[in-house]
């Protein structure tokens, strides 16, 4: 008994029991629907272990990945909510793999199609199901990735294939990807500032807003809109539409806050109501304004205009260049792709009439 009267146990309660979600998979060219699942996996539980394939069991069992192993464990680690990384982990999925790394529960996307690769866990009652982010896959990018190989990286421009992209970020959507951690800068903070298309976000850029953290511990990306990263990327860029790449940079725990179709000219009203210390800007080229201007004259002449050496060769185009080099291989692998999406679509469509029906 203590002093007060009550047992140890009624004394203190005692310490509850963090709840580890783990969620597995290839998480090749790693996109906002990927983040959204991630995001929705860590409200199951505390602690959120995520845990990729390696990529010769990928290509052995869905056929080469885009992406290199380093480059995917770099973009799942960047994800704000994903607390711990494990890497090469086997296919199927087994509760001695989840007790081995004290899972309690494994998450997975709705899927109505193919082999359960989750049988075991769900028998054992560990298996919890998040919404798959209609509108968005990594078949879906690596189609249009395709089409513009068909192209031959043509320098005249054209029309944005994400002109036809059906998926539409809605506020709320926004708002649970900035989450509750979004504030103001405080007069405490450095306040860094840079801009661009940030299309098809991947390790390079990474890297980069890696360096900029440590010029900075409050980072604004200014993403441009569509009209504007085509008017000087040209082709067929940007490859994801403006509301795509906003939410694979809110996904992103470097960053503090994204301005949703910035200016191109970085403006002195701009440095102000932003509170820029520092605009930083990577290797790549810097167009002119449609005037021929220089689109960062403010900032120079303020003398707070830096370019950051991010130390990745890694480029949309680089990405761009490994689906050429294999398009055959990969057009292969993407058909089968779709016809099982279109599958698990319509599966997934009919359990929600038969439910909408249920309640009737």
């Amino acid at each position: 008994m203590s002093s007060n009267g009550l047992t140890e146990s009624e004394d203190a309660p005692a310490t509850q029991k963090q709840v580890r979600v783990w969620v597995d998979g290839c998480f090749d060219m790693v996109h906002f629907g990927h983040a959204n699942a991630l995001r929705q996996a860590k409200l199951m539980g505390d602690i959120l272990v995520v845990a990729l394939h390696s990529n010769a069991d990928i290509t052995a069992h869905k056929g080469l990945p885009v992406t290199t192993e380093e480059e995917r464990y770099k973009m799942i680690r960047a994800i704000k909510w994903v607390d711990e990384v494990i890497e090469d982990i086997p296919c199927y999925t087994s509760v001695e793999l989840l007790e081995k790394h004290n899972c309690d529960i494994c998450a997975h996307g709705a899927n109505a199609d193919g082999v359960d690769s989750y049988a075991a866990v769900k028998t054992a009652g560990k298996y919890r199901e998040y919404k798959r982010t209609e509108g968005v896959s990594t078949t879906d990018l690596l189609q249009r990735l395709l089409q513009m190989t068909q192209q031959h990286l043509c320098a005249n421009g054209c029309d944005p294939h994400n002109e036809g992209n059906k998926f539409l970020a809605s506020s709320k959507l926004i708002t649970e990807f900035m989450g509750p951690e979004t504030r103001e800068p405080s007069s405490g903070d450095t306040v860094v500032y840079v801009a661009g298309s940030f299309d098809l976000f991947h390790a390079g850029h990474i890297d980069f807003l890696q360096k900029c953290r440590e010029v900075g511990n409050f980072i604004i990306v200014g993403l441009h809109s569509d009209r504007e990263v085509n008017r000087y990327e040209g082709r067929s860029y940007p490859i994801m539409s403006l509301q795509q790449r906003v939410l694979s940079v809110l996904a992103c725990k470097y960053v503090s806050d994204v301005i949703i179709g910035a200016p191109y000219t970085v403006t002195e009203s701009m440095l102000d109501n932003l509170k820029v210390d520092y605009v930083l800007h990577g290797q790549t080229p810097v167009y002119p304004n449609k005037d021929g201007s220089d689109p960062y004259e403010a900032p120079k002449t303020r003398g707070i205009y830096r370019t950051i050496e991010s130390g990745s060769a890694l480029t949309t185009d680089v990405i761009l260049q490994r689906i050429y080099e294999h398009r055959l291989e990969y057009i292969r692998r993407n058909s089968a792709k779709e016809a099982k999406e279109e599958r698990v679509l319509e599966s997934l469509k009919k359990r929600r009439d038969s439910a909408r029906v249920a309640n009737v």
